[in-house]
């Protein structure tokens, strides 16, 4: 049975019984009067008619709440109905005030801990097996959405209207920029120098340095090469002395911070950024190469197949029962929770921007929801709004016209027996 079926039923009891409670006492009243009230029966007489009084004042009572007694127009009745908007505007202020206090959800959060709570969740592989599940349906939902073609097409408008707005040479200056502001640019510098010097390093790359050598002695000093004996085994010892020179070169770049083909390194990046944000030439050149990349229908070609494999993939990865993805995702969460048990740092990290969303958002979206609440109040219609209502609270309401039967035929015997003292 659905919850408004359940009110219902208790509402219909609760009214049936206080409407039998308002006939028994008039039917006592009745009797009474037929016996003249005479003895015992004034007694009676008494209790049924005060009974009867008070049921009535009380139907009154409760029916005014709601709706106009017997549908007459009386002042002060239907008051649900007649104040329903200050109803509203109270309840979304209420709520905001009460519940949605900036404080108050603070504290609650504080007392909630949710960085603990997320560490309890996530520790179980159970609990993380959930979440992977979750978050993975929710990529293989976004992959169908993303696949159709209206969506498509709107995505790849906006994609294609990014990039023509897109300044590259600006934003490769800026990232430069960036890098050179910290001198992270020599960490570059070092990583393809110790690459050259491990590739150098290799007899294979000496091999080749020789045999370039003895081609460039060949077509640059052809008859000098016809004298020179052994020319394989010079072309060697001379590829290895250049290899060692060089090698012991770049060892000496990488041993001096302050080596002049650093300081050289740093004036061409220094003078290539400029030319990024401020030459008409280099920026053209490089808007050039811009367009003629997105315009490259190979290069196109080839990365919407990319896309296609990865989207893909991704798809029958997640249709396995042994999902690669999802048992990462999984494991990750895990990963996670343990690490939040380790660190109390981490924990309160969390807990403190949390709060600090919670004090930076609030005031809206409390705002918000009060406005909300009000506004949809306001829009029920009204014989929705008072029945809806009525269901909520309409049964207990009952109870009252039966306490006032009860106690109002109790009253009458009180007020009666006063008289027969007085008398």
């Amino acid at each position: 049975m659905q919850m408004t079926d359940v009110r219902t039923a208790a509402l219909k009891k609760n009214k049936t019984v206080a409407g039998a409670l308002l006939v028994g006492a008039a039917l006592l009243f009745i009797v009474a009067r037929l016996q003249h009230a005479s003895g015992a029966w004034g007694w009676v007489a008494a209790f049924a008619e005060a009974a009867m009084v008070g049921a009535l004042a009380d139907w009154f009572a409760v029916v005014a709440l709601f709706r106009h007694p017997m549908g007459l127009p009386i002042p002060h009745t239907a008051i649900v109905a007649e104040k329903k908007e200050t109803i509203a505007d109270n309840l979304g202020q209420f709520i905001q005030e009460k519940f949605l206090a900036t404080e108050v959800l603070v504290e609650r959060m504080r007392a909630f801990d949710p960085a603990r709570r997320l560490c309890d969740y996530l520790v179980s592989r159970q609990n993380a097996e959930g979440l992977a599940t979750g978050i993975t349906r929710i990529i293989s939902e976004s992959i169908d959405f993303l696949e159709d073609e209206r969506v498509s097409k709107v995505v790849s408008a906006a994609l294609s209207d990014r990039v023509e707005k897109f300044d590259a040479a600006s934003s490769a200056g800026v990232l430069l920029e960036s890098l050179r502001s910290e001198s992270r640019h020599q960490v570059v510098l070092d990583e393809l120098l110790r690459r050259l010097g491990g590739w150098l390093a290799k007899p294979e790359a000496q091999e080749k340095v020789a045999i370039a050598l003895d081609n460039w002695v060949d077509a640059e000093y052809p008859l000098l090469s016809k004298f020179i004996p052994n020319r394989p085994q010079f072309a060697r010892n001379a590829g290895e002395k250049i290899v060692r020179k060089v090698s012991g070169f770049l060892d000496a770049v990488n041993a001096d911070p302050s080596h002049e083909l650093r300081h050289e390194f740093d004036s061409a990046v220094g003078d290539f950024i400029v030319k990024l944000k401020h030459d008409t030439a280099m920026r053209a050149r490089v808007e050039e190469l811009k367009q003629e990349l997105v315009s490259n229908e190979q290069l196109g070609h080839y990365a919407r197949g990319l896309v296609g494999d990865l989207k893909a993939w991704v798809v029958q990865d997640l249709e396995r029962e042994h999902s690669a993805i999802r048992h990462k995702v999984a494991d990750a969460a895990v990963a996670l929770g343990r690490t939040l048990s380790k660190s109390d740092e981490l924990s309160d990290s969390i807990n403190e921007h949390l709060e600090g969303v919670v004090r930076r958002y609030a005031d809206g979206l409390r705002t918000g929801f009060a406005k909300h609440i009000s506004g949809t109040v306001k829009e029920w219609d009204n014989e929705e709004f008072i029945t809806e209502i009525e269901l909520s609270i309409g049964s207990d309401l009952q109870f009252i016209r039966m306490n006032g039967t009860l106690v109002g035929g109790m009253i009458g015997i009180l007020l009666h027996a006063a008289s027969l003292v007085i008398g």
